[in-house]
Formats: C-alpha cells, sequence, structure tokens
C-alpha cells in the first residue's frame, strides 16, 4: 500500500496541471448535482412550512381527500364515534396579499405576504386547546367582525388592540377588529388570523362549509387510538382523508417534476467530468508506458501498478468530491436568495435556508468518488495487462489510425442508422431510446470520423494561418491520436447537443404557449388573482363583482373562472394505461358554456368547441392535455370525480388547454356542476371586451375602479399581459441559455486537458520543431489551430445530436401535455452553439499554447 500511494503521490504532483483539470472535472459534476439537489428540497420545504404548516396538535385531522371544502353537518359524523372526547371544525385558507397591501408604499414592502385565516366556533376551539393570549380575550360566539391575530402580525402591520386589520375578501376589502393576540407564529409567512366560523364562510363565500375537522380522543393507548382513527375512516368513506393534506396535489407534482430535471442535469455533467476523467488516465497511461514498464521490469506487480493508478484516481475523487459539496452548497444558498423575491411575490412562499438531505450527501459523495474510480479504473486494468517489454519497446504509431476501424465502429455505424429509424417512427419511447443511441454511436464512430473531418477542418486552419504551415501540423497531431481526439469531441458533443436542442425546445415552446396565451386571454381587460395556477391560495369574488362589471357602460361581453380542487378515480374509469388503484389529484376550472366562447377559446387538440354545448347539459368535462397524457384519458371516457356527495362521474368530451393551466393536470367543467357537486360558486379570474364604439379610457377607469375595491386582483389590459408574458418567456429562456452555457464548462476543460497533454507528450517534437527554425510564435499557432480543428469537430457532433435531441425534446412535451407547437429548426441554438464551440476551444489553446511556446530547445530535446 505505501509504494502504490507513494507513486501515486509522486505522479500528481509531477503533472500538477493535469491532475488540476482532472480534479475540475469531478468538483463541476459533484457541485452541480449537490447544489441543485438542495434548492427543490428547500422549495418544498417553504411550500410545506408557509401553505400547509398545520395547527396545534392533536389526534386526528380529517380533510376532504381534494382538501376541498364540504358540509360543516360531517362534524356530527365524527362526534359520534365512539373515544372522540372533543371534535371541532374549520374553515382554513391561506390568502395572499397584494404587494404593499399594508404599506401602500412601493418602497417599504410589506413583511407579510400571506395570511393563514381560519374560521373555528369559539367553543369548540377552547375545548380543544387553551388559546396562548398575551393581548385582550378570545372570540366569543356574539363576534361578527372580530378577530384574533398573532403577535408576529400584530407586529408586522403595527396593529393594537381594537384597531383593524384589512382582509381582501369575496366581497371586497373588509375589516375586522382585533380583540385579541396570541403567542408569536413559529412558522415562517404563517401568520394566523382567527375569526368565527361564520364569518370566514362569509368573506370566502362558502357558507354552510368547512375545511377539515380536528379530534381530539379519550383514549390513551396507541392501539385504542388507532381502533378510533379507523372508526372514524370508516363513517366519513373513503372521500375523507385522516392526516395532512394530499402531498400529491399539482405543486408537489411539478416540483418533483422541476427535481428530476435539475437531477438530470447534474448527472449529465457527471458523465461529462467521467469522460475528462477516463481520457485522462487513459492518457496517462500511455504516457507512462516507459515507466510502467521499468516498474515491472525492476519486480513490481501488476496489483502495484493498477493499485498505484486507482489511488492516483481515488485521491482526486475525494479532493473534487470535498470541494464540489462545499461550492454545491454555496449555489443553493446563492439559489435561494435569488429565488425567494420571485417566489414571493408570485407564489407567496417564503424561502428558508437550504436544507441538505441526508440521502442526498450520500449519493453526492458515492457518485463523485465513484465515477472518478470508475474512469480511471478501466485505463489501469489496461496498464496492468501490460508486459515489461512491451512497455519497453517503441510505440509504433503509423497503425494507430486503422486500428480505430473494428468492431466500435461498425456498431457505431449500426446504433446510428437505428435512430435515424426510430426518428421517423414519431414514437416518443422509440424517439427517447434513439437518442441514447444516436449518442452512444456517435461516440463510438468518432475515432473514424476523426481524421476526414481534421483534414476538412485542417484546411479551413490553414487558410487562417496563410503560409505558416500551422494548420498541417495540426490536423497531423488530431489524425495521430484519433482515439483521443474522439473522447474529446464527444465531450464537447454532449454539452453542445444540449444547447442546440434547448434552442429547438424554446423556440417551439414559445411559439406554443404565447399562440395559446394570445387567444385565451387577449381580452381588453383581466382580473388576475395574486397566484395565478395556485388556485387553491387565492380569495375570489361574490358575483357582485360581475354584475357591477356587467352594469359598467362601454363594457361588452364578460366571462369568469372558477375553481375547485378535486380527485379523480381513472383507475375505475378505465383510462388507459392507469394503475389499479390509480388516483390524481386535479385542478377543476368552471366556465360558463355560454358567455366563455365570446371573450375567450380553448386550444383544441382532440374535439373541438362543440365542448361548449356538451359542457352545459351537465357532467362533462374537458381534460387538458397534461391530464390526459399523465392520466391516459381520452374522449369518451367516463371520469368518477370524488365529490361531498361522493364519486360522480364526468364524461371527457373533448381534450383542450388554456395558458394559466397548461402545466397542471386540470379539468374545464361547467359552473353549475361545479356549484353543485364542489360548492364553489366564487369567481378566480374575470375576462371581459369593452362595447364597440365605448370611449376606451373612460370605461378602463371605471373598471380599475371597480378592481379596486377587490385587492386581491390586478386589473390587467390583455395586450400589456402578453407583452408581460412574452418578456417573462425571453427572460426565462435567457437564463436557461445561461445555465447550459455553464453546462459546456466540461468542454472548456476537456480541450485544455488534452491540449496540455498533447504539448508534454510532444516536448520533444516541439524541440525539434524550434531547432530547425519554428519560431513560438508559430508554435503558438500550431496549438490554437489543434485547438480550433478539435472544437469544431466537437461542434459538429453536437449540432447533429442537438438538432436530434431537440425534436426529441418537442416530441415528448407535446406528449406530456404541453403545448410545444411544431419542432423549428434550432437556428438560434446552433450559431450559440459554434460561438461556444469555438469560442472555448480558442480559450483552451492559452495555457498550452504559452507553455510550448516557453520551452527551451535544449531542454525539449533531453525530456523523456
Amino acid at each position: 500500500m505505501g509504494i502504490r500511494l507513494t507513486l501515486a503521490v509522486r505522479y500528481l504532483r509531477g503533472r500538477r496541471l493535469r491532475a488540476l483539470l482532472t480534479t475540475l472535472a469531478v468538483v463541476f459534476g459533484v457541485f452541480v448535482i449537490f447544489g441543485m439537489n438542495i434548492l427543490v428540497p428547500t422549495m418544498k420545504d417553504a411550500m410545506q412550512s408557509t401553505l400547509m404548516a398545520a395547527s396545534d396538535k392533536v389526534d386526528a385531522t380529517v380533510t376532504q381527500r381534494s382538501g376541498e371544502v364540504f358540509p360543516a353537518s360531517m362534524l356530527d359524523t365524527v362526534r359520534s364515534v365512539p373515544g372522540v372526547r372533543v371534535a371541532q371544525g374549520m374553515l382554513s385558507r391561506p390568502v395572499n396579499l397584494p404587494a404593499h397591501f399594508y404599506t401602500h408604499d412601493a418602497s417599504k414592502p410589506d413583511r407579510v405576504s400571506v395570511l393563514d385565516l381560519v374560521g373555528v366556533v369559539p367553543a369548540d376551539a377552547q375545548g380543544m386547546s387553551a388559546a396562548a393570549l398575551q393581548e385582550g380575550r378570545f372570540l366569543t360566539a356574539d363576534d361578527t367582525t372580530a378577530a384574533v391575530i398573532s403577535r408576529t402580525l400584530a407586529d408586522s402591520v403595527g396593529l393594537r388592540l381594537g384597531e383593524p386589520l384589512l382582509i381582501p375578501s369575496a366581497q371586497g376589502t373588509t375589516p375586522v377588529t382585533v380583540v385579541g393576540i396570541l403567542a408569536p407564529r413559529t412558522e415562517p409567512g404563517n401568520e394566523r388570523v382567527l375569526v368565527t366560523l361564520i364569518e370566514a364562510q362569509a368573506l370566502l363565500a362558502v357558507p354552510g362549509q368547512i375545511t377539515s375537522i380536528e379530534a381530539d380522543f379519550s383514549a390513551s393507548s396507541q392501539p385504542e387510538r388507532e381502533t378510533i382513527k379507523a372508526a372514524i375512516q370508516k363513517r366519513m368513506g373513503p372521500g375523507y382523508i385522516l392526516g395532512a393534506l394530499d402531498s400529491t396535489s399539482s405543486l408537489y407534482g411539478a416540483l418533483n417534476a422541476s427535481q428530476i430535471g435539475f437531477s438530470a442535469f447534474a448527472v449529465l455533467a457527471l458523465f461529462m467530468g467521467a469522460f475528462i476523467i477516463f481520457n485522462t488516465f487513459r492518457t496517462l497511461v500511455a504516457e507512462r508506458r516507459r515507466d510502467i514498464g521499468m516498474l515491472r521490469a525492476i519486480g513490481a506487480s501488476r496489483g502495484t501498478v493498477v493499485g498505484a493508478i486507482v489511488i492516483e484516481g481515488l485521491i482526486q475523487g475525494v479532493v473534487g468530491t470535498a470541494i464540489g459539496l462545499v461550492l454545491g452548497y454555496l449555489l443553493a444558498f446563492a439559489g435561494t436568495a435569488a429565488i425567494a423575491p420571485m417566489v414571493g411575490q408570485y407564489v407567496h412562499i417564503r424561502m428558508g435556508a437550504p436544507r441538505v438531505e441526508p440521502g442526498i450527501l450520500i449519493v453526492t459523495i458515492v457518485l463523485g468518488i465513484g465515477v472518478t474510480l470508475g474512469a480511471g479504473l478501466f485505463p489501469a486494468l489496461s496498464a496492468g495487462r501490460v508486459t515489461p517489454m512491451e512497455a519497453l519497446r517503441p510505440v509504433e504509431t503509423p497503425s494507430a489510425y486503422r486500428r480505430t476501424i473494428g468492431v466500435s465502429a461498425i456498431v457505431g455505424i449500426a446504433l446510428v442508422a437505428v435512430s435515424l429509424v426510430a426518428l421517423v417512427s414519431k414514437n416518443v419511447g422509440l424517439l427517447a431510446l434513439g437518442a441514447v443511441l444516436f449518442m452512444i454511436g456517435l461516440v463510438l464512430v468518432a475515432p473514424v470520423l476523426v481524421r476526414p473531418l481534421a483534414l476538412v477542418f485542417g484546411r479551413v486552419a490553414a487558410l487562417l494561418f496563410a503560409r505558416q504551415g500551422t494548420g498541417t501540423l495540426a490536423e497531423g497531431n488530431l489524425s495521430r491520436q484519433p482515439s483521443r481526439a474522439a473522447v474529446t469531441a464527444s465531450t464537447t458533443m454532449i454539452a453542445l447537443a444540449i444547447i442546440v436542442a434547448l434552442g429547438a425546445m424554446t423556440t417551439s415552446m414559445s411559439t406554443g404557449f404565447l399562440g395559446i396565451l394570445k387567444k385565451g386571454l387577449g381580452s381588453d381587460y383581466i382580473f388576475v388573482p395574486q397566484s395565478v395556477g395556485v388556485w387553491q391560495n387565492n380569495v375570489g369574488a361574490t358575483t357582485s363583482l360581475a354584475d357591477r362589471l356587467r352594469a359598467t357602460p362601454g363594457v361588452g361581453k364578460l366571462t369568469s373562472l372558477r375553481y375547485a380542487g378535486a380527485v379523480a378515480d381513472v383507475a375505475s374509469a378505465g383510462a388507459k394505461g392507469a394503475a389499479a388503484s390509480s388516483t390524481t389529484s386535479l385542478s377543476l376550472m368552471a366556465i360558463d358554456p355560454a358567455t366563455f366562447p365570446d371573450v375567450s377559446a380553448l386550444s383544441f387538440t382532440a374535439g373541438s368547441e362543440k365542448a361548449y354545448a356538451e359542457l352545459a347539459a351537465g357532467r362533462a368535462m374537458i381534460a387538458n392535455p397534461m391530464f390526459a397524457s399523465s392520466a391516459g384519458v381520452k374522449v369518451g371516457d367516463t371520469i368518477p370525480l370524488e365529490t361531498v356527495d361522493g364519486p360522480r362521474g364526468y364524461r371527457v368530451v373533448a381534450i383542450a388547454t388554456d395558458f394559466l393551466d397548461a402545466k397542471v393536470q386540470t379539468a374545464f367543467i361547467s359552473q353549475v356542476d361545479l356549484a353543485r357537486d364542489f360548492h364553489r360558486t366564487d369567481d378566480m379570474l374575470i375576462q371581459l371586451d369593452l362595447a364597440p364604439g365605448a370611449n376606451a379610457v373612460a370605461v378602463g377607469a371605471a373598471v380599475k375602479g371597480a378592481g379596486a375595491d377587490y385587492p386581491q386582483f390586478s386589473v390587467i389590459e390583455g395586450r400589456a399581459y402578453y407583452e408581460q408574458m412574452a418578456a417573462l418567456f425571453r427572460a426565462v429562456f435567457s437564463g436557461l441559455y445561461v445555465l447550459l452555457a455553464f453546462l459546456a464548462l466540461p468542454a472548456l476543460i476537456t480541450i485544455l486537458n488534452t491540449l496540455v497533454i498533447s504539448v508534454i507528450e510532444r516536448t520533444r517534437e516541439i524541440g525539434m520543431l524550434r531547432a530547425v527554425g519554428t519560431t513560438r510564435v508559430q508554435v503558438n499557432r500550431m496549438i490554437l489551430a489543434e485547438a480550433l480543428i478539435l472544437s469544431a469537430i466537437g461542434t459538429a457532433f453536437g449540432i447533429a445530436a442537438g438538432i436530434y435531441l431537440g425534436y426529441l425534446l418537442v416530441s415528448a412535451i407535446s406528449s406530456a401535455g404541453f403545448p410545444s407547437g411544431i419542432f423549428t429548426f434550432p437556428w438560434q441554438g446552433t450559431i450559440a452553439a459554434i460561438i461556444v464551440g469555438l469560442g472555448f476551444g480558442a480559450v483552451a489553446s492559452i495555457v498550452p499554447s504559452r507553455k510550448a511556446g516557453e520551452l527551451t530547445i535544449v531542454e525539449a530535446l533531453r525530456y523523456e
């Protein structure tokens, strides 16, 4: 063990730059995979803390499976269960606040963005637990506009006992008088406001409804308590659950999908790092051929040789992983700080400190060290198989290129051919397999393509460096080591392919999303809630707002959207691909079939606008593509939806989407059905057009005046909203390009590493060139030309692979239900890939060319 460690340390010290570059590859992969997988769990924690923070601990909490309201009469069912000591019904809803709602000053942001409005029956609430009052009194049955608030809320807003607290409600802004102040809340952003149950039902426009039942048991032993819980579940039926809200909500699904995407991104970065490490160690073995032969000749065993190389990789893996973990945490910390303002503004979630899950820490360490050892193991085993006579014998180079034409190249060509067949099929599953086969095939066939591509790009380089001969020398250097050049080009290919593919995806998605936006939200004015898409955290408005707008002179056609959460049992519906007991959370958006087509529109992928009339006929739904794709739903299926009165079947009459709900599983039903089966009648979004010939300025002022009385809405002109969303798309996609340019950094490391190794190997050759009159400038230009040719080969591979991946991404996004539009050739991504690829090649040549230029003739000729 001692001699192996000594050899490993000496080799690392003797090749500091190469060791640094290899370690950087590990650092980069670990840094990305660790940092990204801290960020998403932190967002989940913030959501859980802000939106789903539990109340005081109780023995059982009963909620409707969808998290929606249900009749308060169900409280009697829970109370009738033997063993239930006391129970209370509650109406609880997070209330998003507009920006500067309390400060009324844009320069002074509110310290509170979300209120946890809770309606209770005072006697029941005090029977459950004693309120920790610091000032004032608790609620009484006679209170109508009274409230008990937390100390943190009182301090944040600057309220004292007897002063009014303004709350956005379904009737507009409603004041409630503070009669009591509770102890400070511990959950960030979860500022509780207690009012009577009747008052909460009026504020939220859900008379006679509650959202949860809390119960305490008289039994103390665990078996007895479990028996009581089972009895409650049996009496309440399958439409209700005991415990926390269902974590399969659309928000959690979106975050889980994001985490999968981040993990894939990070694993790809680590995969490219493995390419760099493999290339380095393989070249390292080739360079140490004589050293290995001498070690074997003086008695070193194969185990000693293999062990020294493996220990060298282990040292770099441990060091790189440790640095990557630190940088990854800093990335998560910086990302959290950057995201927090945006998340607070648009989703009203308060971010906390980054959270490190033990599982991801262990996985990251295993991957970081494991990939390094795995990438170095094969070259190490290859070195162990070299006999002393083979190692000491001079290497024959003329046949190096011929040896690359073999089984690997034939397999690579076959894989590329199969992938092209998959491309024609347009089947997403086959396309995904084809993409993998295409990239593997390019990697296998790359050594064969290096020489002809090097000849082509070498001629271009010769034109750039006319009469210098450096382009020809650079082409020859690469052609002599086609395998090494192929590995480098393959790493560059992966990085640049992602950029090209993203160009295709972003162009197509922009076309698809913005087309749907213009079609569905192109009305003159839109009343938009504070959190678009997170509908359950918004306070709607009673029909009085829509009636007031309709009565406004100059207002023409008007329609509204309403919301309720639901649970769909797609398995019992017989949906294709559904599991035996498959249920899914679903956003129900209710429209008025008579007025909706006049002001807005859905984009249909199956069925037609005749579906609106079928909605009016009752218990019919229009599924959005996201729901249809994930649940296997098709037109004609009948989907049971869990309602407060039990399952009710809704027939799928079409598949269509709108802009606001394209990213979550959604179904559109009629507002009559929503009121009958889900007891929701509040408007969540209102759209209106001006009447022909109306005075746009005067009517616009009147519309905005009506909206001012309902601060839960932002009144936006349709054209302005479109421009705002288009700008947001451009900003998001620009950010993605920056992220993927960052992913291309391994390509820079790879090219730099290859060029450094090439300069070291050709030290004597460079000395001979200098001896026969080659200037330092010419040597520098030769290294630059070699870097440009190498990066050009990788860029060519990357563009080819990127176009395939782009087509795959657009097809996959479309099949998953996102409005991706049609595939558009990624001109922007292709240009970006060329700039990044060639630019990185030029940058990577700086250090090796300087190193080559600084070599003295005598020292270079003495080099072994």
